[in-house]
């Protein structure tokens, strides 16, 4: 059975940080591409970052270039996102998936308020 559990979000001013984890379970993931997305209300959800297998290659949104850090660690079976600078439009529901599948975990609040 494929499990991803998402952890992390919560209430943060801006400027502030927050980093995200993503257990994963049921399936390889060490040869799974993996990434996060995000859906604010009223939006459609979009990628934010994406990490190949060994971590070669990672892909950013242009409004998170900078400020976000994807990364995982295949003894863990987890996928992390580093938020940094954060602003108001970053709030969301924030998804992994792994793209094996794809799988999709259920999201972890962010909210990004003062």
């Amino acid at each position: 059975q494929v499990q991803l559990v998402e952890s992390g979000g919560g209430l943060v001013q801006p400027g502030g940080s927050l980093r995200l984890s993503c257990s994963a379970s049921g399936f390889t993931f060490s040869t799974s591409a993996m990434s996060w997305h995000r859906q604010a209300p009223g939006k459609e959800r979009e990628l934010v970052a994406s990490i190949s297998i060994w971590s070669s290659i990672r892909k950013y949104a242009d409004s998170v270039k900078g400020r976000f850090a994807i990364s995982r660690d295949d003894a863990k079976n987890t996928v992390y996102l580093q938020m940094n600078s954060l602003k108001p439009e970053d709030a969301a529901v924030y998804y992994c998936r792994g793209e094996a599948g794809p799988y999709w975990g259920q999201g972890t609040q962010v909210t990004v308020a003062s």
